[in-house]
């Protein structure tokens, strides 16, 4: 099979190949016998001259040849190799990456013999490749490739069984299998990346333009800006070496670590770990901070963990070993985080058990090592910020077809000097060939990549200035395209800083016990116990809803875990064993001790707990519903008394046994205040055409109530609820109304009711295949698993909506992933808004420190000149210019040399990315999502005008180059300068036009072909074309009836004079026209150097068309205009102007930016689901 269909996460496909023999390249063999030919044939027949440009062509063809095996993967496979079937006779693989994950490789296959492990085997033979750090390995019974495999999927048994490695032969073949736990890769040496950056298609596009100008005998400025490019690319290449850098210098600890091996423990590098190790891992005697080496499951004895380097989450996660659990599950690392070190995080505190077979001699939490080196957790997100680091553009794939669209009017324009020039035989080939080929490189503008990556740029660097951190940047256009946005509510839209308002005891009423004093004793010890809460370093920390809890009753928990009532009299809790609280099982309970009797004490989900009571209470569903439609949060508090029997015994009790035959103790409630900026953030949201939903773990009823305050809701509430006779209806809140379930009818429901859908619904959708039919309409999501956040997700992607999701680093992981635009908050300080040099608030926790901001926009927008001087490599022929720049030009190289250019991306280092999603922010509070927002659509727009500003420009150039230049019309050094300084300008200027505070309810063109771009672009072409060839008809008619010799040198003439002024007034028109202001950016009266870059240019053209400084005009080589002339170009160029904006307008207001059609996608899908089934 030549292709396997790998579908994975990083790899889509794999085509198997074969290197050629150099001889049989397709590089090398074909271009060797058309050299022979035009030796043998063109040589002969044709003039000198002519036979060199043939050759000439031959060899530019050929040059071209061998880039194209740089620039394209596909292209190399075809000239280099060839694809083969059978496996064993392939060398080599093209592998194609998952969407959004880089760009295909070519990557050799090894064959490797191995001694399998039991003698009777013998050898065996494993077919690998590896590609981006990691291992593919051929299965031949599935015939394809797969993953290599860690041991994540065991089952407990087989871990808490593991003894480590026995021989040294079992521990050669592992090295072998998976490697050393290093984070391996190359340094790049500045050569190499130059080298690279020299190879990129547009810098060998712009030498090609330097070299066609060095034709054209315009040497000093050819190599003038040759020296510009290298010193330009150079400067890239040197930003690349700072970040590939600070990424080397995360590295595996090289700690000695304490390791079970051939029946003994020993002390071995960190960096020689191997997964299926057993090690003893702790916090070291002298107290400092130990990263852990690798990610590994705590087999006994519980951790303390720190992992703000992965999540950005500061508050230190609990870990516990697996002891408990049953011996038959399946270990899954989602589900089981907290039994689970990851790599790289660090250890506060650890308490090691002393009560198993196996006890390490430095006393540390024995571990059994699951994944090394870049699978780790911590690798992963290196791998991210490693591969994801491409250069970034915005709309890559449209700008290559907007450069065909563009392309094949040049070729027209092309074609038309070809067969005119041909006609006459007195015309020398050579020039013909010259002017052919300058005008199909017109069309392509150099500056074209530099503009698309600047737009991205900029806003990198003023998200990173507000602390918003990016770790893909092609995803920064896909905010200006968000119609939906997804919240998680607790943490994110509500505060983390719970109040404890009290318990409901259900003892004779239903009112709400605030006094600690009233509450029955037993209420009190559950609540004082049953929690996670630890001391790290004499400070109590964890989940503040517990710290709220043990405040609000006035007890006090002490280090060596009791919880003391502060009041006098009272017994002293002692927690023996804790069951920690599991997402999927909704619940935690802890095994306590008082007076020498054992309890155990449960709290968790009111609905998960009812099915564990014994007796339940009257009035139990109406008590917990009545607060959570207030918007509380309620945890149902239950215990049992346990028999006597010793602490060893009451520390192993299966999980299930202990939290059965409950008996309830209360309902805690707690006020989960929404932060301050929540509703007014997502009522901006709603107004600039969004839709809102809500997807969280906490119950429908508090959802709901949260979603109308936040403006998610603002129609009345139905929750979808299983009834007694097991099917499923609509029932409001208060459970007034009510209407029956149908999946055919929820489009028709949701126009009059917002819905809420909570996670024990899931399973009825997917069993009944009505996943999209319902899911894209509802706008509350209760009670649901990280999983089901992903389906969610995955949902509204299916039917067409762009999304963005907004939540916490720790559980919405999968979603944020999922999501177009993720944006995981971690609570730090928000950063001052700055836009001065100053340095930013730094948050106090290591992780969130904050990188000096770029400075202000004026800095930035500075690092895209040079970029612009090579633009003017296409347009125009200086020598002036070249003085002018040089000074200019040292200072923003140094400028550049500290801050990093326009093209290249802050660097984001791995205290600021969040392992969990593309972007992380450093704020308590969902204003980040604001922010991506408003400069997403800031890049979408810029790039569209941009797109058409370089069309409708080179739609014009093209035309002069053809048409004029067979008449002869040429345009001079200076006035060609000029005009390359004015282009320049203009373009710095817009790219560097900021968003708008507000976000408008009007939404950008999502794409560049659209019905108004074409029309747009066509119209104003037409009345350039007008007025361009009215202006020269009229000047020729006071030409004398001179020939004018198309190759001769450039003289002055009335029709050359018309001609430059009219092409420089397209020019500006062009900007001033296309500019796109409000309501996404500045205006053009708010930006200002924009705005007097256009006074000043139409001051200039009244200045050079009136004639008033004659030695001006004489120096740019124009001539005087006769009288009537004047005021009929500067009418003509009015009305031109007039009559583009108009039409621009027109086109503005008949499309506007529209919410995407997605019913359309979503009736596709449905159809698409049926087909399948039937």
């Amino acid at each position: 099979m030549a292709r396997f269909e790998v579908g994975g996460k990083s790899v889509q496909g794999v085509d198997l190949l074969r290197r050629r023999h150099w001889a049989s390249r397709l590089d090398l063999w074909p271009f060797l016998a058309l050299y022979a030919l035009w030796l043998v044939v063109v040589v002969p027949a044709l003039d000198f001259t002519d036979a060199l440009v043939v050759v000439g062509a031959l060899s530019a063809s050929h040059i071209l040849a061998f880039l194209f095996t740089a620039w394209s993967v596909d292209f190399r496979a075809f000239v280099g190799y060839s694809k083969v079937k059978a496996i064993r006779s392939a060398n080599a693989c093209k592998v194609t990456p998952a969407k959004f994950s880089g760009s295909k490789e070519i990557v050799p296959l090894h064959i490797q013999k191995t001694v399998a492990s039991s003698s009777a085997a013998g050898e065996t033979e494993e077919i690998f490749f590896d590609f981006r750090k990691q291992r593919f390995i051929y299965s031949p019974e599935k015939d394809n490739f797969f993953k290599l495999r860690y041991p994540t999927k065991e089952s407990f048994e087989h871990y808490i069984k593991g003894t480590g490695y026995g021989t040294e032969a079992k521990i050669n073949t592992a090295v072998d299998k998976w490697g050393r736990n290093i984070f391996e890769y190359p340094q790049p040496t500045f050569q190499k990346l130059m080298k690279e950056q020299c190879m990129e298609p547009f810098f060998v596009f712009q030498v090609f333009c330097v070299g066609l100008w060095c034709l054209d005998e315009y040497w000093y400025y050819s190599l003038f800006t040759l020296f510009m490019l290298f010193l330009f690319e150079s400067t890239m290449a040197k930003n690349r070496l700072k970040t590939l850098t600070e990424l080397r210098r995360v590295k595996v600890d090289n700690q000695m670590v304490t390791t079970y091996r051939c029946g003994k423990w020993v002390k071995i590098p960190g960096t020689e770990l191997l997964p299926g190790d057993i090690v003893s891992i702790g916090r070291s005697v002298s107290g400092e901070d130990r990263s852990v080496p690798a990610d590994m499951l705590l087999l006994a004895g519980s951790a303390i963990v720190n992992e703000a380097i992965l999540t950005g989450e500061s508050t230190p996660q609990w870990k516990v070993s697996v002891a408990g659990r049953g011996h038959e599950e399946t270990l899954s690392v989602k589900r089981d985080k907290n039994h689970i070190l990851f790599g790289g995080t660090k250890i506060l505190q650890h308490t090691p058990d002393k009560s198993t077979n196996l006890r390490a001699p430095d006393g540390g939490c024995i571990a059994y090592v699951l994944r090394t080196g870049f699978e780790t957790s911590q690798g992963k997100l290196m791998r991210t910020i490693l591969f994801s680091t491409e250069r970034v553009t915005a709309n890559s794939k449209e700008s290559g077809l907007f450069i065909l669209f563009l392309l094949f009017f040049a070729v027209i324009a092309s074609g038309y000097v070809l067969v005119k020039g041909l006609e006459d035989p007195t015309r020398s080939r050579y020039k013909l060939f010259l002017s052919c080929s300058l005008i199909l490189t017109s069309v392509i503008p150099p500056e074209l990549p530099m503009e698309l990556s600047i737009a991205v740029n900029t806003s990198l660097i003023a998200l990173a200035r507000r602390g918003i951190f990016c770790t893909e940047p092609f995803r920064i256009p896909f905010a200006g395209k968000v119609d939906i946005c997804c919240f998680d509510k607790t943490g994110t839209l509500t505060s983390d800083d719970m109040e404890f308002q009290g318990v409901v005891s259900l003892e004779g009423d239903e009112e709400l016990i605030t006094d600690a004093n009233k509450l029955p004793l037993r209420t009190q010890e559950v609540l004082s116990s049953c929690h996670a809460l630890v001391f790290v370093d004499n400070k109590l920390v964890g989940d503040p809803l517990e710290k709220a809890a043990i405040k609000g009753i006035d007890w006090i928990y002490t280090s060596d875990e009791k919880a003391i009532s502060k009041k006098s009299g009272g017994q002293p809790v002692k927690i023996v064993h804790r069951y920690h609280f599991a997402s999927h099982l909704k619940r935690m309970s802890v095994v306590v001790s008082i007076q020498e009797k054992y309890y155990a004490f449960i709290k968790g989900a009111p609905e998960t707990i009812q099915e564990r009571l014994v007796d339940l209470p009257a009035g139990y569903v109406e008590t917990y519903k009545k607060y959570t439609r207030q918007g509380s949060r309620v945890l149902a508090l239950a215990y049992k008394l346990l028999p006597d029997m010793p602490v060893n015994e009451a520390r192993s009790l299966e999980r299930d046994q202990v939290e059965s035959d409950l008996t309830f103790a209360g309902f805690a409630v707690f006020n989960c205040p929404i932060r301050s900026d929540s509703g007014a953030v997502l009522q901006e949201l709603e107004q600039s055409s969004h839709d809102l939903v809500m997807i969280t773990g906490d119950q429908a009823l508090t959802a709901c109530h949260v979603a109308g305050q936040v403006h998610i809701c603002s129609k009345p509430v139905l929750i979808l609820t299983r009834t007694k006779a097991g099917s499923f209806e609509w029932i409001s809140p208060d459970e007034i109304d009510r209407a029956p379930y149908s999946a055919e009818e929820v489009a028709g429901v949701s126009e009059s009711h917002d819905l809420c859908i909570s996670g024990d619904c899931f399973e009825m959708l997917q069993r009944t295949d009505a996943v999209i039919q319902v899911i894209p309409y509802v706008k509350v999501f209760a009670r649901v698993a990280p999983e089901q956040k992903e389906l969610i997700l995955t949902t509204f992607k299916t039917v067409g909506r762009v999304t963005l999701m907004c939540g916490d680093g720790t559980n919405d992981v999968g979603a944020l992933k999922q999501a177009h635009v993720g944006i995981a908050l971690l609570n730090a300080e928000p950063v001052q808004k700055s836009d001065t040099k100053s340095q930013a608030s730094k948050p106090e926790n290591k992780p969130g420190k904050l990188k000096k901001p770029k400075p202000s926009q004026e800095g930035s927008s500075q690092l895209t000149q040079p970029a612009n001087s090579s633009a003017k490599a296409s347009s125009s022929r200086p020598l002036t210019a070249a003085e002018r720049q040089r000074e200019r030009l040292q200072k923003m190289m140094e400028e550049m040399n500290e801050e990093g250019d326009g093209r290249s991306a802050p660097i984001v280092k791995l205290g600021d990315a969040s392992m969990a999603s593309p972007f992380t922010a450093k704020h308590a509070s969902v204003a980040p999502t604001l922010d991506i927002i408003r400069q997403g659509r800031s890049t979408l727009v810029t790039t569209l005008q941009m797109f058409k500003i370089l069309g409708l420009n080179c739609l014009a150039t093209a035309y002069v180059l053809s048409v004029m230049y067979l008449d002869g019309v040429k345009l001079g050094d200076v006035q060609a300068t000029i005009s390359g300084v004015f282009t320049a300008a203009f373009f710095l200027f817009i790219s560097h036009a900021r968003p708008l505070q507000t976000l408008s309810a009007e939404r950008p063109h999502p794409n560049i072909f659209c019905a108004y771009v074409f029309l747009s672009i066509l119209g104003q072409f037409a009345m350039h074309l007008f007025f361009l060839i009215s202006a020269v008809n009229e000047a020729s008619k006071y030409m004398p009836e001179e020939c004018i010799e198309p190759d001769s040198e450039f003289h002055p003439n009335l029709v050359n004079t018309v001609s430059y002024m009219v092409n420089m007034m397209i020019q500006v028109a062009t900007f001033a026209v296309n500019y796109m202001g409000h309501p996404f950016n500045q205006s053009i009266s708010e930006n200002k150097p924009f705005k007097y870059a256009l006074y000043a240019a139409v001051a200039f053209f009244t200045v050079i068309t009136s004639d008033m400084f004659r030695d001006l005009n004489d120096y740019m080589k124009l001539v005087p205009l006769p009288e009537g002339m004047r005021g009929k170009v500067m009418l003509w160029a009015i009305l031109m102007f007039c009559g583009c904006y108009g039409w621009e307008r027109i086109l503005r207001w008949a499309f506007p930016g529209k919410m995407p059609a997605w019913e359309k996608r979503q009736k596709k899908a449905i159809a698409n689901l049926e087909k399948k089934h039937e």
